[in-house]
Formats: C-alpha cells, structure tokens, sequence
C-alpha cells in the first residue's frame, strides 16, 4: 500500500487519469459488445437453419411507412452489422452525428454539456460519467492498495473487466464469454507467476467456484421449475476463484448475496415491480470479487477482531 499521499500523488494521478481514458472505452464495449454478440447469434442461427442471410428490406416491415415484402423485389442486402469497438468512431445514439474530439474527454465532456448532445440536445445516459469515474476510482484504490506492482497492474486489469461484464449484465443479462473466459484463463496464467495465489489454489478455485453456483442453479430449478441465474454467473465467480483462491469465494458469495438482496429490492420497490421480475446477479458477483481482491486481507482482520472480541 502506499503509506503517504506525499510520496505517491504522481502514480495515483497516472492511475486516476489511466482509469478515466479506460473507462470511456468501457462505455463502448458495454454497448457495442451487446449487439454484436446478438448480430452474430442470428447469423449463426440462421445458417444453421439453412434460412440464408437475414434480408435488410425485412427487418423493417413492421416500422410504419415500411416498404412492405414483395417476391417480386431484387434480393434485399444482409444487414450491417453492429459497430465495431475499436474502428467506428463514437457517434450521437439519437441523431447519428460523429462527435468531436471535444465531445469525447472523459467525464469533464458530459459535465460540460450538461449531459447533452451538442448537436440534437437529447439527454445522453448518465451511465457514460458513471463508468468513468468508476473506472477512474477503481484503478486509483488498486494502485493505492498495491503501488507500482505487478498485482497493481493485475488488478486494473480485472477491475476493467469487472466493470465491463458488470455493466453489459445490468443492461442485458448477458455475461458473455468473450470476457469471462479470457478472465478465468488469465488468472490460471497469473498463478504461474505467482501474482495472488499458487496454481493449485487457482486450480481449486475456479472448480470450486463455477460448480458452488451450478449446484444451487440445479437445486433450485427442480425445486421449483426456475431458472434463478445464468451460466454466465458459473464462469465469473470461476474466474474470481482462480484469481483469489478458494478461500475467497465464500466472502465474494455472502458478500454479492447480501449486496444483491438489499439493492435487487429497493430497485423492485422503486420500479413497481414484483418479486418474479428478473435481477441481474452479475454485478454484484462483480462488485463483490473486486472487494474481495483490494480489501480482502483487511476484511478478513476486521472480521476476526470482531469476532474474538
């Protein structure tokens, strides 16, 4: 941990300023992402049907002033598809303007403009600050926590990812693959070294964890015909338990149980909803594992302090 603030102002701002420019990308994978997962799943749908391409002129039929489908027609082009995360540059979601550099700083662009667009004036989400400066502050308490280290550069790097599957779950309910298995491979990898914990431990943890989930998903399904959390979940609290061991994953669940149970009601009374609506457990998984890897050591003291009195 770096000891005074005197000392280590230049690398927490580094940080600080590092978590901001990730997490205005974090913003883009968590909206693109999405979409191109679901464009792929169609196609991929569709051939395995044996439809063919998926016809443009179709997808609109039943917007008004559609043109309508006619045999008659020339074949219509496959749809575009989604953005992609790296090449197309950030664009108005309302009225498709190209922003300017200007309108991209992390964080200080949003505030500036009042959390409009500067061309159409539509209100743009408030989700885009708020990844920023979560990205920023969780990139400042690992470098805080851990200095110039190779588990503070571990860290960040889970702390992005988390933030990323954390997001696309609260939006979607999806907790794609193409970053849960990179995940659980990199902290696999990482014991190698090791970072946090020896491969045996991250070996254990990764089995533990995914199979701890899938056996309260499969318990609860035949109690009660249900489907109470996603596959997704198994390989997320996988990957947390080869990157912290398994002595992390009963904290990170009782943690994201605690955590998910107070927050999934007031947002069910808040929204009028019923106890069957569906809330995304991901990011409290998320949420949870990021704790358990900054603070994990000093909740553990706390506890046991607590506990013996």
């Amino acid at each position: 941990m770096i000891e005074t603030l005197g000392e280590g102002w230049p690398l927490l701002a580094v940080a600080s300023l590092f978590g901001l420019l990730v997490g205005s990308f974090l913003n883009v994978v968590i909206l693109r992402l999405p979409q191109r997962l679901l464009h792929d799943w169609r196609g991929q749908s569709r051939e395995l049907l044996g439809l063919g391409p998926e016809p443009a002129l179709m997808q609109n039929v039943a917007e008004p002033g559609a043109i309508p489908f006619d045999e008659d027609l020339p074949p219509a082009a496959e749809p575009e598809a989604p953005p992609d995360l790296v090449f197309k540059p950030s664009h108005c979601m309302h009225c498709k303007h190209a922003l300017a550099p200007l309108d991209n700083i992390p964080l200080l662009s949003w505030l500036a403009l009042g959390g409009r667009c500067r061309y159409c004036r539509t209100p743009i989400s408030v989700q885009y600050p708020l990844i920023e400066a979560l990205a920023a502050l969780a990139a400042l308490a690992v470098v805080w926590q851990y200095g110039f280290s190779l588990q503070s550069a571990a860290g960040l790097a889970l702390s992005f990812s988390l933030i990323a599957l954390a997001g696309i779950d609260f939006r979607t309910q999806l907790l794609p693959d193409q970053i849960t298995l990179p995940l659980l491979w990199a902290g696999l990898l990482l014991a190698l070294l090791p970072v946090s914990v020896t491969p045996a431990q991250a070996i254990l943890g990764a089995a533990i964890g995914y199979l701890s989930l899938w056996s309260v998903y499969w318990v609860f399904k035949l109690a009660t015909g249900k489907e109470g959390m996603g596959y997704g979940d198994f390989k997320l609290l996988a990957a947390l338990g080869a990157w912290m061991g398994p002595m992390s994953l009963l904290p990170i669940i009782l943690l994201s149980s605690l955590v998910g149970a107070v927050i999934g009601s007031l947002v069910l009374f808040l929204r009028d909803k019923d106890s069957s609506t569906p809330i995304p457990f991901g990011p409290f998984i998320a949420a949870a594992g990021w704790i358990q890897y900054v603070w994990g050591a000093e909740l553990l003291r706390l506890y046991e302090r607590l506990l013996l009195g």
